[in-house]
Formats: C-alpha cells, sequence, structure tokens
C-alpha cells in the first residue's frame, strides 16, 4: 500500500461484509483495543476492530501526553509495573520515534532530605529500565535548576533531580496505529456500534450484531473471539452477554489545563511530586504550549465526554501556583480537558482511585467473552500481547509468536525534525507538504501552525468524519486553544464537506455541533 494511503470507509465496510468470518472481532478503538488489533494482525489472524465514536475519542485522546515507567507507581512499591512500563517505553520510542520523544524531567528539591530520598528513588528508576532507559538521573545544583527551571520559585529551593521519560502525542499516535493496522490486512473502522452479541446454541459467542453510526444500516459479523476492549464502557458490553452481572470497572477522572508557555518556558517538564492530595502535577511541553495536570476523581457515570469539575480545576491552579512565579489564572487557561481512566473495581470499600493498579486484568466469561480491564497508553502493545496469548490458550489455538516488540507503526522515521511544525507526521510529511505546495491553501491557524492542507489530508488518509475529528485528534487543536479552535469551525467544515460531498446543511450542523462542544473546553 502507498506510504500515507488508508482504503476509504466504504471500501473497508465492503471488507467487512465479504468477510464470512473474522478470527478476532476487537470491540473498541482506544489504546488497548488499537494494541490488540495490531497484535492479532501482525500474527496472522483475520481481525475487525470496530469503535462506536471516532479512534480515540475517549480517554486515549486526553492523557498526560506522557510515555512513562510511572515514577509514582514505584512510589506505590509495584515494581513489576514499573519495569514492565519502562521496558514497553523503550519500545515504543524505537517503534514511533516521530511521535515519542526522550523529555527530560526535573523535580525541583527544597530540603536536603528530599534531594536523597529522590536522587535514589530515581536511579531505582533507572536501575529497572535497564537498557531501555531513555538517560541517567542526575541532582543538579541550585543555579542550573534555576537556569532550567525559569519562573518557578527560588525560595529554599536547594536543587533539582533530573531524570528522563517519554513524551508523545496520544491522538496522532491511534490514527497511525490504525493505519498500521489496515496495511497488516485488518480493518478498523470507526462510527459503527455494537448493539448485540449472538450466542452459538445460545452458550458460546459467535458474533456481532453492528450499527453504522452514519448510515444506520445494520450489519452481523461472525467471529470466533470476540475481545471487549471499550475502556470505561466494558460493562455495557459484558452486560449483553449477561444482563445480571456485577459491576467490574471504577472510573477515575483526570483533568490538564494548558497554558500559554510564558507561564512555564522551559524545553525540561516539571513534577510537583507532592500535591496537598498526595498525588504527583506534571508541567509538560507539548506543541508550543504547557500541559498542567492531572486529578484523580472518582465518577460515578461513564460519558464520552467527561466535564471537568470546578474544584479539579481550582486544585491544578494552585498547586502550579506554589511553584511558579508568574502564577496561573483562570482566564489564562487555553483549554481544558478531562479524560476517564478505567480501573478494575476496588476490592476495599475504603480504597482511593489513586491506589489502585494501573496494571491491566483480563476477564473471560463462560460464553467466551474476553475483556481487558485497567491499563494505560505506555503499555497499550504489551497489553494487546496478553490478550491474543489468553485467547490462543482458552480456545486452544496453536500459539504464535508476537510480533509487534519490533514493528515500526505507520509514519516511523529515524532523525526528526522536532522544529518543524509537522513533524508528527512522520514519513507522511512529505506528501503533507506536496498538497500544501500544490495547491491555493492557506494556513488556517498561524498561531497553532495548521493548514488547509492537513483538513484535506485528515479526510482522505486519515478516516476523519467530523469536524470535532479533525480539529481535536487529526490535529490538536481543541485541546491547545479551544477559542481559536471554534473561531476555524467553518472553515474546516466548508473543507470537508467538498472532501466527502455533503451539503450546506451539514456544514451548519457539523459547526454548530462543534462549537457547542468547544465550549466545554473554554473556562469563563
Amino acid at each position: 500500500m502507498e506510504a500515507g494511503s488508508i482504503q476509504s470507509r466504504n471500501a473497508l465496510i465492503h471488507r467487512l461484509n465479504a468477510q464470512k468470518e473474522w478470527d478476532l472481532i476487537v470491540i473498541g478503538g482506544g489504546a488497548t483495543g488499537l494494541g490488540i488489533a495490531l497484535e492479532s494482525v501482525s500474527r496472522g489472524y483475520s481481525v475487525l476492530l470496530i469503535e462506536q465514536a471516532d479512534f480515540a475519542k475517549g480517554t486515549s485522546s486526553r492523557s498526560t501526553k506522557l510515555v512513562h515507567g510511572g515514577v509514582r507507581y514505584l512510589a506505590q512499591g509495584d515494581i513489576q509495573l514499573v519495569r514492565e512500563a519502562s521496558i514497553e517505553r523503550g519500545l515504543l520510542w524505537r517503534n514511533a520515534p516521530h511521535l515519542v520523544k526522550n523529555q527530560t524531567f526535573i523535580i525541583p528539591v527544597y530540603t536536603w532530605w528530599d534531594r536523597l530520598k529522590y536522587t535514589i528513588g530515581l536511579k531505582l528508576y533507572d536501575w529497572i529500565s535497564g537498557r531501555l532507559s531513555l538517560g541517567s538521573s542526575v541532582f543538579i545544583s541550585r543555579s542550573k535548576a534555576l537556569q532550567k527551571l525559569p519562573n518557578i520559585k527560588a525560595d529554599g529551593l536547594v536543587g533539582g533531580v533530573l531524570y528522563h521519560d517519554g513524551q508523545f502525542d496520544d491522538s496522532r499516535l491511534a490514527i497511525n496505529l490504525v493505519q498500521t493496522i489496515i496495511e497488516q490486512g485488518g480493518v478498523a473502522l470507526n462510527y459503527m456500534k455494537v448493539t448485540g452479541l449472538a450466542k452459538d446454541d445460545g452458550r458460546h459467542i459467535s458474533g456481532v450484531q453492528l450499527r453504522d453510526v452514519e448510515t444506520n444500516t445494520a450489519y452481523f459479523c461472525k467471529a470466533k473471539a470476540v475481545i471487549n476492549a471499550t475502556g470505561v464502557f466494558v460493562d455495557e458490553i459484558l452486560q449483553m452477554d449477561n444482563p445480571t452481572g456485577t459491576k467490574s470497572i471504577t472510573a477515575s477522572q483526570g483533568v490538564h489545563l494548558v497554558l500559554d508557555k510564558k507561564f512555564y518556558p522551559s524545553g525540561d517538564a516539571l513534577m510537583i511530586p507532592a500535591t496537598s492530595d498526595g498525588r504527583v502535577l506534571f508541567a509538560v511541553p507539548w506543541h508550543n504550549k504547557v500541559v498542567v495536570g492531572t486529578t484523580d476523581t472518582p465518577v460515578s457515570e461513564a460519558s464520552l465526554e467527561p466535564q471537568a469539575l470546578e474544584k479539579e480545576i481550582a486544585f491544578i491552579l494552585e498547586n502550579a501556583s506554589r511553584y511558579f512565579v508568574q502564577q496561573p489564572k483562570r482566564s489564562d487557561v487555553l483549554s481544558v480537558f478531562a479524560g476517564l481512566r478505567p480501573l478494575a473495581a476496588p476490592q476495599k470499600d475504603n480504597q482511593k482511585t489513586k491506589e489502585i493498579s494501573r496494571s491491566h486484568k483480563i476477564m473471560v466469561t463462560p460464553s467466551h467473552l474476553f475483556t481487558i480491564l485497567g491499563g494505560k497508553w505506555t503499555t497499550y502493545r504489551k497489553m494487546g500481547e496478553d490478550m491474543v496469548d489468553r485467547v490462543e490458550k482458552e480456545l486452544q489455538w496453536p500459539h504464535k509468536k508476537t510480533a509487534t516488540r519490533h514493528l515500526p507503526i505507520h509514519g516511523s522515521i529515524a532523525n526528526v525534525d522536532l522544529g518543524d511544525p509537522l513533524y508528527f507526521y512522520g514519513s507522511d510529511s512529505k506528501q503533507v507538504k506536496a498538497l500544501m505546495n500544490g495547491h491555493s491553501h492557506e494556513w488556517l491557524s498561524k498561531s497553532l501552525q495548521i493548514h488547509e492542507a492537513q483538513v484535506i489530508w485528515a479526510v482522505q488518509h486519515e478516516m476523519a468524519r467530523t469536524v470535532e475529528d479533525v480539529l481535536s485528534r487529526r490535529t490538536r487543536a481543541l485541546l491547545l486553544d479551544a477559542k481559536e479552535s471554534i473561531r476555524m469551525a467553518e472553515p474546516v467544515a466548508i473543507i470537508m464537506a467538498k472532501e466527502l460531498q455533503k451539503d450546506e446543511s451539514w456544514i451548519k450542523e457539523q459547526v454548530s455541533s462543534f462549537i457547542k462542544l468547544a465550549e466545554g473546553y473554554v473556562l469563563r
């Protein structure tokens, strides 16, 4: 397949219709489902992945943008998770170097005891990472820390501990994974909702009923194995299998604020090791802005568009202000976004969400519905490997070795120029630039460096179907500057309508629904 190309949605639906039976059907187009689908198809299985909304619409586009071993999991004593995540971080850095970069982090140190504690802890972190470590941690002097951390409070500062972790663009990785799955021979479809599960003799699951959200067309697909990788929505699919089943998931909300880089004008990320609720807080440079987060708030209901609570916004601003000289106010926030972490339901009634392990857990029901709970972006590949191993074991298929440890993700390219505003397209950037230069297209946003050609590319090659798909996940406009994304909505809709052959009423509906959604990312 030509670099950068992706089959049209209609062509993929034609393949869905033509396939008599799939080896695996994966429900859920976030990090976990994409990892499982890529693992399956690269082992030679026929694979269909379906997502009810857009790929990475939920939690998988709303992370802290870190590919990390998890310093705080070390503090909780979860050495196994740190080891696994550190290995996966190193593999992802090698497999998708256009999206994952080695990011230096600094913990400001204000007491000699903290210097000792964090230096020893991070040396242990380095050691656990082994040969896939991104670099050694070191203690830096007060003067060096002040130089590297402009706008940080200097009173009582002893120095800092510098360490290395990964930083990435989550939804761009999701889109590149979709492209890789299709290039490997799989089918991945967004806006395709599961409406029911079929069973052979009323016992074992044999397929899924689907509805195309765009056309309302119903489909039935047979499968040897069905995998539920729907994150915070796993219980909805589990209840299709067994309506009387107990709750298996609990959701925890993480909120992030995006600020202008003037509040933290550094190339090094900041880790605040102890907030008022005992979590860590990060300030991470990202696409010429700074992402500050996150929170850990239990929520009772899962939603595709979770809303930040006032107490979460106040918590982040208050804790950031304890370290920043120039203190951000509500009016300085360019965008606020929330994601829901899917956590295995707590075993103890009084267990806090931040104490529930982030490691993943696989469940198999008597009817052979395979469900995966928990996990995080960093370990998406390992989750896929573990799930396909489990399917092979449970269904007594011959075991096939994983092929994803060293499989380059679509767009993978060496020697990435991070100064190029289109660097995250990787090997596709040449074609995107050719599209920019080949027509009389213009910049839609100079401040965010988003060009008309990127909208055309998103529709033609990245399965973007809505204005939100383009402004939230193919580009990151909504997360970087919500007001600027609102300004761009109409021109984006006009370009998309031409590509998708839609009419004026579609443009109006798209602009209206996007503005309504984007208002939730603006702080008033």
